[in-house]
């Protein structure tokens, strides 16, 4: 970050349980210092918002390897080269593969999951990865999140290169 300048960052969620936006609403809270953050619900955004930030983070549930249907939506409207010269990081919610039977790692290693996907399509819409695309671990379908999992949204937050 240049001294003194604060920097625009939009926070773009999909949650249908809730562990998403926990997971994003951290993410905000950990990088606050670096200016002014906005965290909002992927129904909510608005893509013209993005002419004005210096930073955008894009947070979805996995479903089938996928972000889901909001949030593609969402990605798909951003105009080509939208985000030229500005960060951006993607991150999802999943399950463990380690505590699942065969059957399950199995699929989740063919289908994968969604942060990488998005991370992709930023890029491919101008972004520069400001971090690696990563994945926070729900227990269940529903939740919860996976004790410790807010404390390494903000870890993750604060390697995001300004």
């Amino acid at each position: 970050m240049i001294e003194g300048v604060k920097l625009k960052v939009l926070i773009i969620y999909d949650s249908k349980f809730g562990n998403t936006e926990k997971i994003a609403r951290a993410i905000g809270e950990a990088i606050t210092p670096l200016g002014k953050v906005k965290v909002v619900k992927v129904g909510d955004a608005n893509p013209s918002e993005l002419s004005s930030i210096d930073f955008l983070i894009v947070g979805s549930p996995t479903h089938a390897g996928r972000a889901t249907r909001a949030t593609k939506e969402f990605l798909k409207k951003i105009p080509a080269n939208a985000l030229e010269n500005v960060g951006v990081a993607a991150f999802d919610t999943r399950f463990s593969a380690e505590d699942k039977g065969i059957g399950v790692r199995i699929l989740l290693r063919v289908l994968g999951y969604a942060a990488g996907r998005m991370a992709n399509r930023l890029e491919h819409k101008g972004g520069h990865l400001a971090a690696e695309p990563e994945g926070f671990i729900v227990e269940d379908s529903e939740g919860p999140l996976k004790k410790g999992e807010l404390e390494q949204a903000a870890i993750w937050a604060k390697k995001i290169k300004t």
